[in-house]
């Protein structure tokens, strides 16, 4: 099973093919964003303080968010598991290569989806309005986002790049598309490795 972090713009389809990938591989999908929008429907303290950074289109302060992803990691089979939404900083990076580290494990690969900012802009706002995401529904909350998405996680795509980790791969193109150009990755991985 891979052990993968998916990288991108909001509305990129990282989700999405998080998703897709791990039910083919049966590999556990950990999605930053699922958790915090768990905890703020069960209205817990983290949760409120979450909805506060998201409707605003900031992101969450790194040590709850590392937090987070430390309890799924040890929850999940050591054998593989797919990141969506983290790291999305330099110091959340940092951090992960630390704890994965200390767990005794390593990723694979990272996998970015590049998609331009109007196609994410429209994206966005489609989702708001088919799921009611408050974070989706206004574009200038979206602007914000992909400003702090350029400011805080893109210097992420030079980090893994210089680890040889990286993998670019078009996420403006229909999603079955993208699926089969990630699976046709992952199986070429799985030749060589």
């Amino acid at each position: 099973m891979p052990r993968l972090i998916f990288l991108g713009p909001p509305g990129a389809g990282k989700g999405t093919q998080a998703e897709r990938l791990a039910a083919i591989y049966h590999t556990p999908k950990i999605s930053t964003g699922d958790l915090l929008r768990a905890e703020v429907k069960a209205q817990t303290p983290l949760g409120c303080q979450a909805k506060v950074y998201m409707d605003a289109g900031e992101l969450v302060p790194d040590e709850v968010l590392i937090g987070m992803v430390k309890g799924q990691l040890q929850q999940s089979p050591e054998e593989g598991w797919i990141l969506d939404g983290f790291p999305r900083t330099l110091a959340q990076a940092e951090a992960l290569e630390e704890l994965l580290q200390e767990l005794g494990q390593d990723y694979d690969y990272v996998l970015n989806l590049e998609v331009p900012d109007e196609v994410v802009v429209a994206r966005l706002l489609a989702r708001g309005k088919e799921q009611g995401r408050s974070d989706d529904a206004d574009r200038s909350v979206i602007l914000k986002r992909l400003e702090v998405y350029r400011q805080q996680t893109a210097p992420l795509i030079d980090f893994y790049e210089a680890k040889g980790r990286l993998q670019r791969v078009n996420g403006n193109q229909p999603m079955e598309s993208v699926q089969e150009h990630l699976q046709a990755l992952l199986e070429g991985f799985r030749r060589t490795a």
